[in-house]
């Protein structure tokens, strides 16, 4: 039986909720992910099955007010769940057609399964129970299963399974998208490949992806095959098997449906019909898929999990989160080229892009599968020349990677997004956040300062760095009146903000956020070429164009950008201080949740841009980025004298100016304020957690998990609560534990050594698990102590 905090139960059919338990109970591998619908459900007002393949993309256009628009989406591919039954020649059976007598559903994250038990009764009273055990193989991932066990309560007949793969699915998961086209697939083949086993072959209409689906459909009784009579159907985009038997009242009988999934996108293959079709004929029963997906997700436990003393509701959530962050990247996503989509493979919301949620992602990974972390920072790196080809188009030098990024790397952002309150179709500037560049220089700093992994950074990480530096470099303009170098025409992480009052143009001036961490890459591009060896050096600068007036260019900027302040505030941008301040009570009260509060004021033809009014963090991701050591080093070579007991003042002044409309809002509150205020950062911390559980959004979660918001709150603890970082070739810890926790245990992967920490209020136990790696410097608080293998030491604090 797996540990209670292993499981999310519902014990009840609720069809207003059924599409957040989807989005929650989908079951991935990181190959492939699919939704945790009723296997008798289809699209419709209470259920949305959906399949995703991790780099799954295609482009398709669509006519909105007369402007065409081509927009890629992470595509729904067939529906291989698809399993219903009837009695005789009465109704398929649907879960949303019939009288619910007991329901109990449970997602066992500790095994990797969706089980579900339930008993129902038909209109001419027939009760029926049936118990599901549905997994998406961790051990082999081109390998899904389900398991029915239907017992007949109070009846006898004959029955007929209907076991489907249905390719006439569409994207249509997210309302505001249903304007665009979403008709991605195109039927070319359907057949059998043996008795059991029908097979659906499908292409995207643009990318040119084949995926065929291959099932085999069992039916048992005590384990001995039933015989059973096959007819099989075939449609356009759908093919079924229909098994009719006979059962007897209270004789269970076992269905087993078992599902391959190849595409043309894999590797070592031949072709992919071929491929499904042989791999699901390979499995003879679902306990042997069962019993080695255990053995994986056992493994990947024992690696990843983190675990609290505090209330177990808390342990649960943050077993789902890292249960989500696993689906969404494993170790199955090696030699994918795919990057990590914020809304995970759930669903369809932002259309599957890759944003710079990733940022809140890595640290996780860095510190549990590096290597994991190294191939998805590998994304960016074979997307670098489309970057070049973006910042030459748009007149700057170096690399400019996208807002939204997908198959290629082009800029995916829409240009114009629905407003749900006034229906109305508004232009979208979000792709002028500029900031996700230096976020992908932050995650590969980070990769590197962890693993110390001096090939990756020589070869691919350094590249990255300097492409990005030029272009900073040839963004900044240099203002003779203030002596320093300005940035304009931007949007910082707040997005609310996308242009000035009444101005023609989009983009706002020097937002703090931006300059700062452009400033900041170039001290770390300069880092790096004094890390690198003369000879790659050499080759980069030659390839790349670098010349001493450049890096003259990156040492001045990186000294003298321009900073916006005012009374001790960090400005969020030059004339924030001018705007406006809102009546957060009047919209309060008149609308309630204003989260959304850019849809509400555009829906009175109003902007948000008037006042000082924020989405989610802007200012204070600094401080959730940086220590305040490395924050005032920075400011200090910017010439900026920052004192930091003006922290909290800048923390408080933009928390009450935050609608926190974004998931990331209460996670970043939270990590600014445990320092200085640990109690409060928890209560906050708490409600970070609970953003995906309870849908606080308001339906935004049946569109997808927030992964980012999930490995935050995740990061919380391995990290910020522990004060865990690397620096210097030091693992560092700083324990500052809130009240209401009162141990944290964890397993970390660090310079090949995997080490064991336990922190409670008053002791640090570390223990270096047996292995090859080297010594390793680990500083608690102000002392240093060394550790090599098979040492462990527990240290008052």
């Amino acid at each position: 039986m797996p540990n209670n905090t292993f499981v999310v139960t519902y014990n009840d059919y609720n069809p207003q909720q059924e599409m957040l338990r989807e989005a929650l109970c989908t079951l991935g591998n990181g190959y492939f992910a699919t939704r945790g619908a009723h296997e008798s459900s289809k699209a419709g007002d209470a259920h949305y099955p959906g399949t995703y393949l991790a780099g799954g993309y295609n482009r398709l256009e669509s006519n909105i007010d007369g402007h065409i628009i081509e927009n890629e989406d992470l595509v729904n591919w067939p529906n291989w769940l698809y399993l219903t039954f009837k009695i005789g020649d009465d109704d398929w059976f649907s879960i949303e057609h019939v009288e619910i007598l007991e329901y109990h559903q449970d997602l066992d994250m500790q095994h990797g399964t969706l089980n579900c038990e339930f008993r129902f009764k038909d209109n001419k009273n027939r009760e029926t129970k049936i118990e599901s055990i549905r997994l998406v193989s961790m051990a082999s991932p081109h390998l899904a299963a389900i398991q029915w066990i239907l017992t007949p309560v109070n009846w006898s007949g004959e029955i007929t399974v209907h076991s489907a793969i249905d390719g006439n699915v569409t994207n249509s998961g997210v309302a505001r998208y249903r304007a665009l086209n979403g008709n991605h697939l195109l039927p070319l083949r359907s057949g059998l490949s043996s008795e059991e086993t029908v097979y659906l072959e499908v292409c995207t209409r643009q990318s040119n992806i084949h995926m065929t689906q291959a099932i085999k459909t069992m039916a048992y009784h005590q384990n001995i095959p039933l015989p059973v009579q096959r007819k099989t159907i075939q449609e356009s985009g759908y093919i079924a098997q229909e098994l009719s038997f006979t059962c007897e009242e209270d004789h269970p009988v076992i269905i087993e449906k078992i599902t391959s999934i190849y595409t043309s996108k894999d590797v070592a293959i031949s072709e992919p019909t071929l491929e499904a079709c042989l791999n699901v004929l390979r499995v003879d029963y679902f306990s042997t898929i069962l019993q080695s997906h255990h053995v994986a997700w056992k493994a990947l436990w024992e690696r990843f999990d983190i675990q609290i003393k505090n209330e177990e509701t808390n342990q649960r959530i943050l077993h789902l989160h890292i249960f989500h962050i696993l689906q969404t990247a494993s170790p199955h996503t090696f030699d994918l080229d795919v990057g990590i989509p914020p809304r995970g493979l759930h669903g369809e919301a932002y259309r599957g892009h890759i944003l710079w949620d990733e940022l809140f992602v890595f640290p996780f990974l860095n510190l549990r599968n590096p290597l994991l972390s190294r191939e998805l920072l590998l994304y960016r790196y074979r997307r670098l020349e489309q970057a070049r080809i973006a910042a030459e188009n748009a007149g700057y030098r170096g690399a400019m990677f996208p807002w939204q990024s997908g198959s290629n790397g082009r800029e995916e952002s829409q240009r114009i997004h629905l407003n749900p309150i006034s229906k109305r179709w508004v232009p979208d500037h979000t792709c002028l956040q500029r900031h996700v560049n230096a976020a992908i220089v932050y995650s590969i700093w980070q990769y590197f300062q962890t693993t110390d992994d001096k090939e990756f950074l020589y070869y691919f990480g350094a590249e990255i760095i300097f492409e990005i530096a030029k272009f900073w470099a040839s963004i900044a303009r240099f203002n003779p009146e203030r002596d320093r170098f300005e940035i304009h025409g931007v949007i910082g992480p707040d997005e609310y903000h996308t242009s000035y009052p009444n101005a023609p143009e989009p983009g706002i001036n020097n937002n703090a956020y931006t300059n700062i961490m452009a400033a900041w890459v170039l001290m770390r591009a300069l880092d790096v070429i004094h890390t690198l060896d003369a000879s790659r050096k050499e080759d980069l600068f030659s390839k790349l164009h670098i010349d001493s007036e450049e890096i003259d260019r990156w040492n001045q900027i990186s000294r003298k950008i321009y900073v916006p302040f005012n009374d001790g505030i960090i400005e969020q941008f030059d004339g924030y201080n001018h705007l406006k301040e809102l009546d957060w009570k009047k919209y309060r009260e008149k609308y309630g949740e204003i989260m959304r509060l850019d849809r509400i004021l555009e829906s009175e033809n109003d902007s948000v841009n008037n006042y000082k009014a924020g989405k989610q963090a802007d200012v204070l991701m600094l401080f959730y980025l940086f220590s305040a050591e490395e924050f005032t080093e920075t400011m200090q070579q910017l010439g900026y004298d920052f004192d930091t007991s003006l922290i909290p003042t800048n923390i408080q002044y933009y928390s009450d100016r935050s609608s926190h409309g974004s998931t990331l809002s209460h996670l970043v509150s939270s990590w600014v304020l445990a320092r200085s205020q640990r109690e409060q950062s928890w209560n906050i911390y708490e409600k970070a957690l609970i953003v995906d559980v309870s849908d606080i959004q308001g339906c935004t979660t049946p569109e997808g998990i927030h992964l980012g918001a999930m490995a935050g709150t995740v990061d919380m603890i391995q990290r910020c609560y522990t004060g865990l970082e690397v620096k210097d070739d030091e693992l560092r810890f700083n324990p500052h534990l809130p009240v209401k926790l009162s141990e944290i245990r964890q397993r970390l992967r660090y310079r090949s050594h995997w080490i064991d920490v336990t922190i409670t209020h008053d002791t640090i136990s570390i223990s270096f698990e047996k292995g090859w790696g080297n010594t390793v410097k680990v500083r608690i608080r102000d002392t240093v102590y060394t550790f090599s293998e098979a040492t462990t030491q527990t240290i008052r604090i």
